[in-house]
């Protein structure tokens, strides 16, 4: 199903991601079509939303396959070119990558190449790709071996494809988080969870450091691996502290890291959109990368808030063939914050006596920052989440209506 809601002065992308790449896309005055499994995805509420297409769920992959054929079809008869596609989470960039000569009729990509692309979705084939690469990843273990490695194990999902009902993510995280640190090899070998979800894992040992010591650099590179424009971030807390999601971050400058960025891209090589993932070694200062990811991210948000709009970066030069003269340069002064994780963060931290309620609120305090759903030039996606909220909630909302329309009819 598509929904128009105006018509765009200029050509749209079509994008499968979520709020901040739209609202990010929307301050560079580019039009965007979006599509979702959520027919009541609040980004849909947005005034940067030119139109809106429903898909199948995730897992259904070769129908959201046939569904993005048919928009793509739909779009280019409308628009008489293709469109750029844009994509933000592991699911789409599998089904991109996978299908992209069928899609390649309809939308306007640039790649990685097949082979590069399928390594760097996979950690476990990452960790060899790595290897022959040069790249400074994190020592990797085997599962049959671990008995003779002393010291902490991150542990990993080989794959986020379908992540949110995987055993891995429900079972052994708990449903919190993106991985998990044990604190030695006995530990995890006597967990029945990890050993029966063995195969589906991709063991490291742990990189020391909390989430200050995470960073990354974010591109888009052409067609010969030359980056058009690129910043660095780093992240202040995530939650869960050290293995979740991103609740707080920054953008940041160190010249070193954009040296070692500028060298993975050209020794991978990548094309596109690309994020490298780091850790500062606490211990040594080594930057040791943890995981690529090719795809369009929240990052992008504050860093054009910043000055440097990374997907118009890339619309401009999908659409146009224009480039920046020179990588243009950007500031740190506003930061990226989720309410939500950020709650979570401080509680978890606050129990491990790591951070007090007046640090926290002074860490808030010390920057102006962007949200990841409210935005006063853009309110309804809030609006629309807060009544999502409360349609969950039928005792309370049953209660609400009930107390209004008793005050209405004792008013007078």
């Amino acid at each position: 199903m598509f929904l128009a809601r105006k018509t765009p002065s200029r050509l749209p992308v079509l994008l499968l991601g979520g709020l901040n790449i739209l609202r990010t896309l929307g301050m560079a005055r580019i039009p965007a079509i979006l599509a979702s499994p959520r027919p009541d995805d609040v980004a849909a509420a947005s005034r940067h939303c030119a139109g809106f297409f429903v898909l199948p769920p995730l897992e259904r992959r070769a129908a959201v396959l046939e569904a993005l054929l048919g928009a793509g079809e739909h779009l280019l008869a409308t628009y008489s070119v293709p469109l750029p596609l844009l994509y933000s989470n592991d699911d789409y960039q599998a089904i991109v990558q996978d299908e992209r000569e069928r899609l390649a009729p309809y939308f306007r990509l640039l790649l990685n190449d097949a082979h590069v692309a399928q390594e760097l979705l996979d950690k476990e084939r990452f960790d060899a790709f790595a290897a022959t690469r040069g790249l400074p990843v994190p020592r990797q273990l085997d599962w049959d071996a671990l008995a003779d490695f002393d010291g902490m194990v991150l542990v990993k999902p080989k794959t986020r494809i379908g992540w949110d009902d995987s055993p891995v993510y429900r079972r052994l995280f708990s449903g919190e988080g993106k991985a998990r640190v044990f604190a030695g090899a006995r530990e995890l070998l006597a967990d029945p969870v990890a050993a029966q979800l063995r195969h589906q894992l991709a063991l490291q040992e742990y990189v020391a450091g909390d989430d200050r010591a995470l960073w990354s650099f974010h591109g888009f590179a052409d067609e010969r691996s030359r980056v058009l424009a690129w910043f660095i971030g780093r992240k202040l807390r995530t939650s869960p502290p050290r293995t979740g999601f991103s609740s707080f971050i920054e953008l940041a400058h160190d010249g070193a890291l954009a040296d070692i960025g500028h060298d993975i891209v050209a020794r991978v090589p990548l094309k596109g959109v690309f994020k490298l993932d780091f850790k500062r070694d606490a211990a040594s200062g080594r930057w040791r990368l943890l995981e690529i990811n090719a795809r369009y991210n929240l990052w992008h948000y504050p860093a054009a808030c910043n000055g440097l709009n990374l997907p118009q970066i890339a619309y401009d030069y999908l659409v146009h063939g224009r480039r920046p003269a020179q990588p243009p340069p950007y500031r740190t002064t506003f930061r990226w914050l989720c309410w939500r994780l950020d709650l979570r963060a401080f509680r978890a931290l606050r129990a491990r006596g790591e951070l007090g309620v007046a640090a926290w609120l002074w860490s808030l305090a010390q920057a102006p920052y962007v949200c990841e759903l409210f935005a006063w030039s853009d309110p309804l996606p809030f609006g629309r989440f807060l009544l999502r909220k409360l349609r969950r909630v039928p005792h309370f909302t049953s209660s609400l209506t009930e107390r209004f329309w008793r005050w209405l009819s004792t008013a007078s």
